[in-house]
């Protein structure tokens, strides 16, 4: 009785697991003719073995075990067991998986005849989903993500959308302002105050910031306003200073790469940078910058037209520079004698030019806001670039007083006065299409002349490169000018090597009196054609007899923007010998040179050409007589 009933139990816990055994993941259609039903079975077992293995694995996959699998499929447990270690069942990924139960499916609907519609939309979705693990596998082989969404590739072959050029976000524009007020000394402050005067007119020291800061106010300006800004210049290359400096500023702060000349800001505020040349350029509008202005040709008529580009009511016109000469046109504009020759006596104003009236700043009855910033004043309000002590030393009086203390020259006198020097004033990037300054060889194989004037104690020393004419009665330009101090001779030769790769040198010139001796005898090493000059009375009223001979015929030129250039041949005056019997030339305290380095480094080169000669490329001319019997 009791095993019977053991007997009736196992077969109910038999039936019961059978029961729960999962269904068949291929099952056969209800509505399957007996017919279909054995050619189903046949189909997916068509291949004998491998195809028994293909079905007990996606049985597998589907959660089944290994009992259930071998009862269904009349297969033996261990046979069941190999498969599965031969084929790692187990070790399969759940993309692999998928794809082998959707293999399976897609086979069974393909062989199944009097397919429905429901039949035909699973096999359209098991294509697709097919499509996508085939995607997925060549994801996983090049890591592309447009393999795996060819949505990608499709948005990216198409045209994009250009980033907006020059743009500054509102985060951008806080964040450079800000930069631009903590980078501010107190006169620069004072300059930040006062920008909404209608024309600022301030004298200034050398090398006080003043470029570098009205560069950064106008793009602040530009940004804060959309008003255009205009940058005038004795030359297009100086004017191109400001557009440096703006790149610069923008790059450091925002990491934002300005482009284009003029630079077009997003807001619409455009950038102009020009020179003196563009007298005609009177359709341009904006606030007007005027650098140097003491130091341009024929300002009056040029005032007129820079002027006109502000002549709205919402433009603001600035001009600064360093002073020149008390005969040049701008001092009737900083002294108002313009505006007094206008009117009668009764009615002309008279102005405190001092420096103690200006130093702070002061708006005169012309409405002409001006101010005297001298190196002193720049140091006291917070610039601690100076040296002063060594300063005075390597300046003269009369330099000090020029370059540094804002006071004006009276060249009346002068050897090379600043009229005859600005008609030698050309817009190098403009009339010299031979030379291209930001190339390996800006005068490519033309030659050269290389004049210079070494460092003393004490002072600068002055390299120019001079281009002889290269016709008979053609024009010396000079090409390039460096000045430098504190080097040794090696130092100092080493320049001039420099320059012999640089440029196709025919000629050098070297003062080799005192100091000079030691950069002559190294340059002979790399040229042994190099000239020596020892200065005497003599020679140096020769150079200055040269140097006045061309300037008279027209024959020399220099770019507008080289103020240094200028200074330098300011400098040199008539003095009595120690004898008192003879005059001679020079610069500086007690006869030196002084800092007309540039100037004696000109003439030097200039040299090479006698001085009743017309020299054609470098070469003087000879003249062929004739007789005829």
């Amino acid at each position: 009785m009791r095993a019977r009933e053991g007997m009736q139990t196992l077969d109910g816990m038999t039936s019961a697991v059978r029961r729960k055994r999962p269904a068949n993941p291929f099952p056969i259609q209800p509505d399957a003719t007996p017919a279909d039903q054995v050619q189903l079975l046949h189909d997916l077992t068509a291949d004998g073995e491998a195809g028994q293995r293909r079905q007990a694995r996606a049985l597998y996959w589907m959660g089944w075990r290994i009992t259930h699998i071998a009862e269904h499929l009349g297969i033996p447990r261990t046979t069941l067991h190999d498969w599965k270690k031969a084929d790692g069942w187990d070790a399969a990924k759940p993309v692999e998986r998928v794809e082998g139960s959707l293999e399976m499916r897609m086979c069974t609907l393909i062989h199944k005849e009097g397919k429905g519609n429901g039949d035909y939309k699973e096999m359209d979705a098991l294509g697709r989903a097919l499509e996508r693990l085939a995607r997925v596998h060549k994801y996983e082989r090049t890591g592309r993500e447009s393999d795996l969404n060819p949505t990608i590739e499709k948005r990216n072959a198409g045209p994009k959308k250009q980033p907006e050029r020059n743009h500054f976000t509102s985060e951008d524009v806080d964040k450079i302002t800000q930069a631009f007020l903590d980078s501010l000394f107190n006169y620069q402050k004072t300059w930040w105050e006062q920008i909404q005067q209608r024309t600022r007119a301030i004298l200034k020291s050398r090398q006080i910031g003043a470029t570098w800061y009205f560069a950064r106010e106008a793009l602040i300006d530009a940004l804060q306003t959309g008003r255009n800004q205009i940058f005038l210049s004795a030359s297009r290359a100086q004017a191109h200073v400001f557009r440096q400096y703006i790149i610069a500023f923008a790059k450091e702060h925002c990491d934002i790469d300005l482009k284009g000349d003029p630079i077009v800001l997003s807001n619409g505020a455009t950038l102009y940078f020009l020179g003196t040349s563009a007298r005609t350029a009177q359709s341009y509008h904006g606030n007007l910058y005027f650098d140097e202005f003491f130091w341009v040709n024929n300002f009056t008529e040029l005032w007129k037209v820079a002027s006109g580009m502000a002549i709205h009511k919402h433009w603001r016109k600035t001009l600064f520079s360093t002073p020149s000469s008390l005969q040049h046109q701008a001092y009737a504009l900083w002294s108002a004698e313009r505006i007094n020759k206008k009117r009668a006596k009764k009615d002309r104003i008279e102005l405190d030019l001092s420096h103690s009236h200006l130093a702070g700043g002061f708006t005169g009855e012309d409405k002409i806001w001006r101010q005297i910033v001298t190196v002193l004043d720049a140091q006291r309000g917070g610039c601690n670039l100076f040296d002063l002590d060594e300063l005075r030393f390597e300046y003269s009086d009369e330099e000090w007083d020029n370059l540094l203390m804002c006071g004006f020259v009276d060249d009346t006198f002068a050897v090379f006065p600043l009229s005859t020097l600005m008609r030698c004033h050309a817009d190098s990037w403009d009339a010299w299409s031979d030379f291209k300054p930001f190339t390996l060889r800006p005068y490519g194989s033309k030659p050269v002349w290389i004049g210079y004037d070494p460092s003393h104690t004490g002072d600068s020393a002055g390299l120019v490169v001079l281009a002889p004419p290269d016709k008979p009665g053609g024009k010396f330009r000079v090409l390039e000018r460096m000045q430098f101090k504190g080097s040794d001779f090696e130092g100092q030769a080493e320049v001039i090597r420099q320059m012999t790769e640089k440029y196709n040198v025919a000629h050098i010139c070297i003062d080799s009196t005192g100091l000079g001796q030691g950069v002559l005898q190294i340059v002979k090493k790399f040229f042994p054609a190099v000239k020596s000059l020892q200065y005497s009375v003599e020679v140096k009223t020769r150079l200055v007899m040269k140097a006045q001979s061309l300037m008279r015929a027209g024959r020399f030129e220099f770019d507008s923007g080289d103020v240094d250039l200028q200074r330098s041949f300011l400098a040199i005056k008539r003095e009595m010998t120690g004898s008192g019997k003879s005059v001679t030339y020079a610069a500086g305290r007690g006869g030196e040179t002084g800092h007309a380095d540039l100037a004696w480094a000109c003439m030097n080169a200039m040299d090479n050409e006698p001085l009743e000669a017309v020299a054609v490329g470098g070469v003087p001319s000879r003249t062929t007589l004739e007789i005829f019997g």
